[in-house]
């Protein structure tokens, strides 16, 4: 099997299996018991805390573990707005479904909803933020590596400039793309919020974060037993948390040679499209994007057909985001309009430390052989 779908989630690591397999049978017990079985367990969660909120450069009491990105984006939005019945609130059309769905509700509701416009690379235009930034905005969400095609924000000069205009507006920033494929310092950044998940970065599903900068209150979602200090209540996923710290701990020791791995793997990609095969368009843009991702499009084809085409070679790739894959909702190109030729063919490669040479070599013979065999067909018909 040649998995080459790595944004839409990841195989955990060895390691990560092995500490969740001893976790599963051997620290299983509850955190909030009082005896010392439980107590120690309460004290693994506070290491693991550590380790991630080290990686991120961030202090551990502002790190709440979830059980992904999208309860950590409905957590950062609900709890600030859920006590207020209007207000402004800028965002952009290419974020995630977990935002845009979001604000969709509070756009119904009665809430003054701004969506930035982007360059032709996905990218939210700063002119057009600081054009929209007044006192009245109570939110901005920018995406900060982008789920579809991998282009980068820049995040830190939109804070910046966000907070130049008002100190009181909370700026958040999903980040479920950016962690393990790009380099990451939330103290640097500015950001008032960030939303993570696990799965991304070769840990389990079922777990992710919401960094919260100190100051920060929001109504909780979930009520009950005053875990994450009220914010989630709910007995801790103590698998999912251990295999998230142990994840961000290979991340910290690999993240450059497994990154240099990535980009050989890429620019073997691209350099064979531009020199085997004709009629495509490189959507992600190089020069602004993690080394993990490749969105291109093949002209006069159709992206799931080439999908299909690979995976009887058992060769697996995406057309886009999964959390679209089963919903009629617009991609990214389209909502950059970008011709329907375009947004028809494109398909999404998604790299990982695991993924060899040879599996690149293999995949673009295949590549190249499904384009081509469609083309016929459908040449053919016009």
């Amino acid at each position: 099997m040649i998995y080459l779908d790595n944004c839409a989630t990841t195989r955990p690591r060895p390691e990560v299996i092995e500490e969740v397999s001893k976790t599963l049978s051997e620290s299983f017990a509850n955190p909030s018991s009082l005896h010392t079985f439980g107590m120690k367990i309460e004290e693994k969660i506070k290491e693991s805390r550590k380790i991630v909120a080290d990686y991120l450069n961030v202090s551990p009491k502002d790190i709440y573990f979830t059980s992904g990105g999208s309860e950590s984006n409905n957590t950062l939005i609900k709890g600030l707005l859920d006590n207020k019945t209007c207000g402004k609130i800028i965002t952009t059309s290419l974020e995630h479904s977990a935002v845009l769905e979001v604000y969709k509700k509070y756009e119904a509701l009665g809430f003054d909803v701004v969506y930035l416009k982007t360059d032709n690379t996905g990218k939210a235009d700063l002119e057009d933020l600081e054009k929209n930034m007044d006192d009245s905005v109570i939110l901005v969400s920018m995406i900060h590596v982008n789920n579809e095609i991998g282009t980068i924000n820049n995040i830190k000069e939109a804070c910046k400039l966000v907070k130049s205009i008002n100190k009181k507006t909370i700026f958040h920033s999903d980040g479920v793309q950016a962690l393990g494929k790009i380099s990451l310092n939330l103290k640097d950044l500015g950001v008032d919020a960030y939303s993570i998940s696990g799965h991304k970065i070769h840990a389990l599903k079922g777990i992710g974060l919401l960094y919260l900068k100190k100051g920060l209150s929001l109504e909780p979602l979930i009520l009950g037993g005053n875990q994450e200090k009220g914010l989630r209540s709910g007995t801790e996923n103590t698998s999912g948390i251990f295999s998230l710290s142990k994840a961000v701990e290979i991340l910290k020791n690999n993240f450059e040679k497994e990154d240099d791995h990535k980009k050989i793997l890429r620019d073997r990609v691209v350099d064979y499209i531009k020199n085997n095969m004709t009629d495509f368009e490189i959507n992600t843009p190089l020069d602004n994007s993690p080394n993990s991702i490749l969105n291109v499009s093949f002209l006069h084809t159709r992206g799931e057909v080439i999908l299909h085409y690979l995976e009887q070679d058992d060769i697996y790739i995406s057309t886009t985001s999964a959390c679209h894959s089963n919903k009629k909702t617009k991609t990214n190109l389209e909502k950059m309009n970008k011709s329907k030729k375009v947004s028809d063919g494109a398909i999404r490669i998604c790299f990982s430390y695991d993924n060899t040479l040879e599996e690149i070599d293999y995949f673009l013979e295949k590549l190249q052989f499904a384009v081509e065999d469609i083309r016929k067909i459908t040449m053919r018909i016009r």
